[in-house]
């Protein structure tokens, strides 16, 4: 009985451990590809978030102008044609 035992504790140990080494890996490849995900990122040109909020805003107020000139344009030719 007491062999049995010792069979079952070192079956038990050995998962254990292998469970431990797996882990390990995991958290090792986790690591190798966020490190590769951020050189990838790095090299692209992207933009923040604050770049592009504000480049947005230049366009809205760009469009809004655009509109207000063309407003008062139609206005002058309508009151000289």
């Amino acid at each position: 009985m007491q062999s049995r035992n010792k069979v079952f504790d070192d079956l038990s140990q050995l998962m254990t451990n292998a469970m431990g080494v797996a882990q390990g890996a995991r958290t090792e490849a986790e690591t190798a590809m966020k490190s590769m995900m951020d050189r990838w990122l790095a090299d692209r040109d992207f933009v923040t978030r604050e770049e592009f909020d504000a480049v947005r805003g230049m366009a809205q107020k760009a469009r809004e102008e655009n509109e207000l000139l063309k407003a008062r344009l139609d206005k002058l030719e309508r009151k000289d044609g």
